[in-house]
Order: C-alpha cells, then structure tokens, then sequence
C-alpha cells in the first residue's frame, strides 16, 4: 500500500492506495504548529481504523509519496518518515525528485509541488495541451504544452479567501456558507454574496482559461481542461469551459513521482 500526502496551505489530503486504485483518503486541517510527534499519531489514529492496514503504525504501508506547499510542515513529516517510517521507501516531491515533466519557466524552483504534481497527472492521465485549475486556498491555473512540458500558470486568490475578504472589509457583510444560491440575482446579502462568488469564479476561469488556450495551442479547442481541488464542485455546472473533475489529481501524480523514482533504485 501506498500512503500519499499532499499539504496544502489550507487543508491536507491524504490518500491510500493499492496499485492504481485509490482505496482510502481522509482530509485534514494543516496545522503549521504540529509537531512531527502529532502528526505520527494523527496518522496512526486514521489509518489504524482501515481493515488492510495492521495496528502498529506503518503496518501495510509500502511506501510514502509526499508534496507540500508549507515547508514547516514539510520539515516535520520529513521527521516522520525517518523516526516512524524508517524502513519504508519515502519519495519527499522537491527540487531534485524525478517527475518527467519540463519545468520551463524562469526558475523552475520557484513553482509549487503540488503544481507540478498535477501537471505529472495530467499528462500522464490526459496527455497535453492541457490547462489544471486547481481549487484551493489559492486558484491556481497550470498550463502543459502538447510535449508534456510545465510551461507555467496563473494564480488567483482561492474562493474561500474572497468569501474572508468580504466579511472582513464589507461593514454590513459577514462571513457566509459557501453555496450555490438559488439566482443569479440574489434576494438577500447571502445570496447575493454567494451568487458573486460562485458565478464571479464561475467567470474568472472561463476567461483566465480561454486566454491561456489561446496561448497554448493553435486550436484552443484541442486544449484539455481538468478542475481539481477540495472547491472544484462549487463552479463546475457554472464555468463551460472544464472537460474533466478530478478531485484526486494530485495524489495519483504522487503515486506517479513515487513509481519514477523507486524505478531508478
């Protein structure tokens, strides 16, 4: 079994799999003040409740896959492979790490792992030209030339970040239930404010994503769209231009960089 973990700045997001089958994932708050004493036993206490995996910590897991966007956190699930994990082969995604994807942007160090992860699974999942939109605590979209190169992307405030914005700045605003609201047109604040933030994104990736297309290939049309992200579902039946969802994007590129390197060993 492989474990999978890719830490967002928001939320963590772990995945089980067996061969190229997802068979379990949980999700977490990331928390930059865990120890890596803390985290050992938060995974202990998900996994120790899965049927395939045995009670001691690290029973039935061959091998860990890992990206994050918090080097602190980072640092101390670095700890963890070593003091809990010692035995098991750990594939830490960072400069350095085989993913076969081109990074041709300025400096290629400066673009996030998960990114990259992404654009692994894209190609890998959907060949290129592709464009990822990945719904997180920023939105982020990721270009991938048709020979499968990263050749960069656009990041844009996240969703739940512009909802915080509003509560923190409007004077009669507050903070609201991220949902789609029954019209365009709201009838009160909430839905007003939910119709502006899901349609107003809804908007945003059609033409952040249109004019990348335009970039990228000759036919915009032959430019494949993926939507990943905890916030995906939100603007999916709203932005006419994404081809596919998929929510575990990121961790099947993690298990795709773990096989590249466990194949060089």
């Amino acid at each position: 079994m492989l474990l999978t973990i890719d830490v967002g700045n928001t939320q963590t997001v772990l995945g089980l799999f067996d061969g190229e089958d997802i068979v379990e994932h949980w999700r977490i708050s990331t928390d930059a003040r865990r120890t890596a004493d803390e985290l050992a036993v938060l995974l202990q206490g998900l996994m120790g409740m899965h049927p395939l995996l045995g009670d001691e910590l690290g029973d039935g897991i061959d091998g860990i896959a890992i990206c994050a966007t918090v080097p602190s956190v980072l640092h101390e699930l670095r700890e963890v492979t070593r003091r809990y994990y010692g035995d098991v082969p750990a594939v830490l995604v960072e400069p350095g790490v085989k993913t076969g994807v081109p990074i041709l942007t300025d400096n290629p160090k400066e673009v996030g792992a998960d990114r990259i992860v992404n654009s692994v699974a894209a190609v890998d999942m959907y060949g290129g030209p592709a464009i990822v939109v990945d719904f997180g605590t920023a939105t982020t979209f990721d270009a991938i030339s048709a020979r499968g190169e990263y050749v960069g992307g656009v990041i844009a405030p996240g969703i739940e970040i512009s909802v915080d914005a509003l509560g923190v700045k409007g004077a009669q605003l507050r903070k609201i239930e991220v949902a789609r609201p029954r019209s365009v047109i709201g009838k009160n604040t909430v839905e007003a404010m939910q119709a502006g933030i899901v349609y107003g994104f809804a908007g945003q990736v059609d033409g952040v994503v249109g004019r990348m297309a335009r970039e990228l290939a000759d036919d915009p049309d032959d430019v494949t769209v993926i939507a990943t992200g905890g916030l995906a579902p939100m603007v999916l039946g709203e932005a006419s231009v994404i081809d596919e969802h998929q929510p575990w994007l990121t961790l099947i590129g993690l298990r795709l960089v773990y096989e590249r390197n466990m194949s060089r060993l």
